[in-house]
């Protein structure tokens, strides 16, 4: 099965409704990647296959949520996962996407020129400082992250982003709901409030990808998040 053939029957599996022009712009986006990815590293999955299973399908099983709507950050979005994918499904999402690294940066604006994706913003920050920015701080209705990171990290990163009313949802695999129960305080003292364990298979694979959604109740106290690098080294417990 060809890589477009693959991308069209997958969504179709998830109930994703998924158009020509969009499957070609997936298709630039790979041949993008992987240009750039013998430059800089952007992925270890070079695989077309792999690439379209747990790059593509994988960023937009959070479109089962039914939540991925208006203003939307991607936090540590490295190639762009999930956040290119589901501004191509959903055009009409107003996307920023946030990274650590200029190289990738550079990269994400290449990509968003060259497909022709309207309101998107690549900002070059780290989550620890992009949280503090008047701009950027409870700004926007979902914030999602694929970042790999314990959940209570990844909550005092994402957290700040969001809205009061907003959503966070972190993209996990299987042990979700461990990291659940270790975080409960952290996502409490934090603003947030456990909503749901979404779960999805991904077409093609025997993953199980779950989704943790967080809603956000309260403000995020403003000394949250602490200076780059020290959420990763104390996580709050």
């Amino acid at each position: 099965m060809d890589m477009k053939q693959m991308l069209l029957e997958g969504c179709a599996k998830l109930g994703i409704p998924l158009s020509n022009e969009q499957a070609d712009k997936f298709l630039a986006y790979s041949s993008l990647l992987l240009d750039w990815n013998n430059r800089i590293n952007l992925t270890a999955i070079t695989d077309a296959e792999a690439i379209v299973t747990k790059h593509f399908l994988d960023s937009l099983t959070p479109i089962l949520t039914g939540k991925i709507c208006g203003s939307l950050v991607d936090v540590g979005t490295g190639a762009g996962f999930p956040g290119i994918p589901l501004k191509i499904v959903c055009p009409d999402i107003k996307l920023t996407l946030l990274d650590s690294l200029n190289k990738r940066v550079n990269f994400l604006q290449t990509v968003s020129e060259s497909l022709k994706l309207e309101d998107v913003t690549c900002i070059h920050k780290r989550a620890e400082d992009g949280g503090k920015m008047p701009a950027l701080r409870g700004s926007f209705d979902v914030c999602l992250s694929r970042a790999v990171a314990n959940m209570a990290v990844l909550c005092e990163l994402c957290l700040p982003f969001v809205k009061v009313g907003g959503t966070f949802m972190a993209l996990k695999g299987p042990l979700a709901d461990e990291e659940l129960l270790q975080s409960k305080r952290a996502i409490s003292i934090l603003g947030g409030e456990i909503e749901d364990i979404f779960s999805a298979n991904i077409p093609f694979t025997n993953l199980e990808h779950k989704i943790i959604i967080i809603k956000k109740v309260r403000q995020t106290p403003p000394q949250y998040p602490r200076k780059a690098g020290i959420p990763t080294k104390s996580p709050i417990k």
